[in-house]
C-alpha cells in the first residue's frame, strides 16, 4: 500500500501542478480577452454617440442646404449603413470589424463633403447650434480615435498572449482565437477627423 502512495502521490502532484497551471493560463487569457472587448465596447459607446450627433447637424443645416438636398440624403444614408454596421459587429459576426471600418471611412468622406459644401453658405456658418454640433462631432472624433488606439493596443496584447509559450499550447484548445485588430481602409484614417465651418 506505501508503494502504490509514494507512486500515486507525484503523478496526482504533477496533475495538480498541471490543472493549476491550466487555470493561470485560462484566467490570464480571459483577463486580456476582455480587456479588448472592453476597448471595443469603447469604440461603441463613441461611435453610437457619433451617430447619435449626424441626424441633428443633418437636420440643422437642412433649412440652409435647400439646394444641397442629395448630399444630406447621401450622409443620412452612409450613417444608416454605418450604424448597421455597428450593430452587427457588436454581435461578433465574422469581418464585421472590416465592414464597420469601411462604412466608418466612407461616412467620414461624406461628412467632410458636407462641410465643404456648407463652406458656401455664411448664415450656416453663423448657425450656433450648428457650430456646437460641429464641435461636438470633432471632439467625438477625437474620442474614437483613442478608442480606436486602445483597441488595438488590446488586441495586440491579447494576440500575443494567445500565441505565447505555454498558452498557445492551451488557447486552441480552450476556444481562444485571434482578435481583428481596427484596421484604416486608408493611412488618412489615422488622425482624427476634423470638421470645420470656416471662420
Amino acid at each position: 500500500m506505501t508503494a502504490a502512495l509514494l507512486v500515486a502521490l507525484p503523478i496526482l502532484a504533477i496533475l495538480a501542478g498541471l490543472g493549476g497551471l491550466a487555470g493561470l493560463i485560462y484566467n490570464r487569457l480571459v483577463k486580456a480577452s476582455n480587456a479588448h472587448k472592453m476597448a471595443l465596447a469603447q469604440i461603441d459607446v463613441q461611435l453610437k454617440r457619433r451617430y447619435d450627433l449626424i441626424p441633428n447637424l443633418v437636420e440643422a443645416a437642412r433649412a440652409y442646404l435647400a439646394h444641397e438636398r442629395l448630399t444630406l440624403e447621401d450622409v443620412t444614408r452612409a450613417r444608416n449603413l454605418a450604424a448597421g454596421a455597428r450593430e452587427e459587429a457588436r454581435d461578433g459576426a465574422a469581418g464585421a470589424l472590416d465592414r464597420l471600418a469601411a462604412a466608418d471611412g466612407a461616412l467620414n468622406g461624406l461628412l467632410g463633403r458636407l462641410m465643404m459644401v456648407s463652406e458656401s453658405y455664411p448664415e450656416l456658418k453663423a448657425d450656433r447650434a450648428i457650430a456646437d454640433l460641429v464641435r461636438e462631432l470633432n471632439n467625438t472624433e477625437n474620442a474614437i480615435s483613442g478608442a480606436r488606439a486602445t483597441y488595438n493596443a488590446a488586441v495586440r496584447d491579447y494576440n500575443q498572449a494567445i500565441e505565447l509559450f505555454p498558452n498557445v499550447i492551451m488557447s486552441g484548445l480552450m476556444g481562444f482565437r485571434k482578435a481583428p485588430s481596427w484596421a484604416l481602409a486608408d493611412q488618412g484614417e489615422a488622425a482624427p477627423v476634423r470638421f470645420s465651418l470656416g471662420g
